[in-house]
Formats: C-alpha cells, structure tokens, sequence
C-alpha cells in the first residue's frame, strides 16, 4: 500500500506528520514524502523543514494521497498551483482514498475534487469551502465516497485512525490508537470556534499570524 504525502513551501507539520504517524506503521505500507522538487521543504513557521524523497513527475500512482494544509501563504500558492492541480488529479483517478488535513481541503476542491460533495476544514476557512464547490459539514473528518477531508491540524490524527481502520481493519486501528497512545485529554475545553468564543478566536488567529515565515 503506498502513501503519498504532498508537502509544499509553508505546509502545516502536524497536518502531515500526524497521520503519517498512524499510516507508516500499517502492515505492508510505505509512506512516501512528495513535492514539486524533492528534498528539504519549509513548514508555515520556517522552523521546521521535512524532506520530500521524490519529486511530483516521479510518483504517478498512489493507493493513498494526503494533502496537508498550511499557512495562508502555503495553502493560497497551492489553490492557485496549475501543475500541482494536474498531478493531484491525475493521482486521484487510480487512488483507493484521496484525502486531506485542514484547509489541505480547500487545495482539493481548487484541484476540482469537491464539487458538490460534503467537506470540512480548518474552523476559520469554513466560509470558502463554498468557492470549491463544496458543501461545508461538521465533524473531526468527513468521507465522501472515496475522499476523506480532515479538520483542523490536530483532527488528522483522528483521519488517520479513521484510514487505517478503512485500509487495514478496526482492530488494526485500535492497536494503532494504543501504539502512538493517542488518548486525549486536554488541559481545556477551547479545541472548537463553538466552545471558545470570539475573543479566543482571534487571538489564536494572531498567534498563528505572528509565527508564519
């Protein structure tokens, strides 16, 4: 079973490294980093670099596509990215399930996957779901037939599981769960717009503003 994960200037590192995490430790599965060019990739912060082990023309089949989101820098550069839009739909016609991560979504739906299909994103980029076509839904991930959208960073994780429940079976699954002892239980109850309020809602805004590179 090949992954491919889409990395590109100012991707978000959880987005990728979250489901990564559960993927590369399924049985006979090999996750694979991808980018326009291979080698090192900056994260949204400039802080953190990945490397991609292969350039987009050398991958021309995966069973899984992932598509992380980023900062608005990122994700803005891939809505508008021609050749990345070509490669992600040439790669969606023969995958088993093509996915993504927080606003990773709206990339897909630029790339055309989500008209008229239930998605979700990160909670502040819900409103332009709609411009892709798409018809926002609430939820940590969505499946539409064969694509699976996550929300924000963090809700890749619960993707993961989610995937590797639908490639490997649930008690593979639930082992995973337990191997990366993803058992939440946060200091505070603020994870969702709904539950935090307005004045945490921008500041959190602010914050990601602030640390982008």
């Amino acid at each position: 079973m090949s992954v491919a994960v889409l990395l590109y200037d100012g991707f978000t590192a959880l987005d990728a490294v979250g489901p990564y995490e559960v993927l590369c430790r399924l049985p006979r599965t090999r996750v694979t980093m991808v980018a326009k060019q291979s080698g090192p990739v900056r994260t949204d912060t400039g802080q953190l670099t990945l490397v991609a082990e292969r350039a987009l023309d050398e991958v021309r089949r995966a069973d899984v596509l992932l598509v992380p989101g980023g900062g608005n820098r990122g994700t803005v550069a891939m809505m508008r990215d021609t050749a990345v839009h070509d490669w992600i739909r040439r790669i969606h016609q023969h995958t088993t399930w093509t996915t993504s991560v927080c606003t990773g979504s709206l990339i897909l739906g630029a790339a055309g996957l989500l008209r008229g299909l239930p998605a979700t994103t990160y909670w502040a980029s819900r409103p332009f779901l709609k411009d892709a076509g798409a018809i926002y839904a609430p939820g940590r991930f969505v499946e539409a037939g064969k694509i699976i959208t996550a929300a924000g960073v963090s809700a890749g994780l619960d993707m993961g599981l989610h995937l590797a429940a639908r490639l490997s079976g649930e008690e593979v699954a639930q082992a995973m769960q337990l191997a990366v002892e993803y058992d939440p239980d946060p200091p505070y109850d603020t994870g969702s717009p709904e539950k935090a309020g307005e004045e945490l809602q921008k500041l959190a805004l602010k914050l990601l503003a602030d640390a982008a590179r």
